[in-house]
């Protein structure tokens, strides 16, 4: 999947001459977190949170001419910069590590140097639910597999036997040994146990479920 497919196209931005009062009031206005800062011709110059806002204005025990005075500071003077961006054709899942590495809240997405959209860690959260396919009702299956070519279609026949549709397929490493993976399976059957068996009966190590059995006979 790709950022583009994920990203909000409708940014609501800033001049770096604008005012904290200015971002104060959209951040309010529009219940977002971030604001990009961009010139007239949709460069990105730095970003703004809420909490960079609300860091900036005084406390309330100031005075109210103190707090007029700071409200009317450029935005310029409180943004982050420089800023690290995304382009629309990357990988989700590879953008995933930039909120994890840098702990960021938001990206700006920037194509031929300008602003075209913007990604949020609830944006990315919301994608990894629909990937793992954990937003429909569906079965969890878990299978210990060596790591070799051709496992994944030989370990998906056996669903296909059943005709059982596959929502989605994860691929886990096997703790710190590199001879194994773990395969996870999202099925479409809230009756796992004839296809768990068929697992088993193929010779394969269920990590998940690990405790359900047939019927006995």
């Amino acid at each position: 999947m790709l950022v583009e497919e994920i990203m909000n196209k409708q940014v609501i931005t800033l001049s770096p001459k604008s005012t904290i009062a200015e971002a104060l009031r959209l951040l309010h206005q529009h219940r977002i977190r971030h604001i990009p800062i961009v010139d007239e011709d949709k460069h990105v110059l730095g970003i703004v949170s809420d909490r960079d806002v609300r860091d900036a204005s005084p406390s309330i025990f100031q005075k109210q001419a103190s707090e007029d005075n700071v409200l009317k500071n450029e935005i310029q003077t409180i943004m982050s910069h420089p800023v690290i961006t995304v382009h629309p054709l990357d990988f989700v899942e590879e953008v995933a590590g930039i909120f994890y590495d840098h702990e960021f809240a938001c990206l700006p997405v920037i194509q031929d140097n300008r602003l075209v959209g913007i990604v949020t860690e609830k944006d990315m959260l919301y994608t990894l639910i629909h990937i793992t396919g954990t937003n429909v009702q569906s079965s969890h299956i878990e299978v210990k597999v060596p790591h070799k070519p051709g496992i994944l279609p030989e370990v998906a026949s056996v669903f296909g036997k059943r005709k059982i549709n596959i929502t989605s397929v994860l691929v886990y490493p096997y703790k710190n040994d590199p001879n194994y993976k773990v395969l996870v399976f999202r099925i479409q059957s809230m009756n796992p146990v004839p296809v768990i068996e068929d697992l088993r009966a193929a010779g394969y190590e269920l990590m998940w479920p690990n405790n359900i059995t047939g019927p006995k006979s």
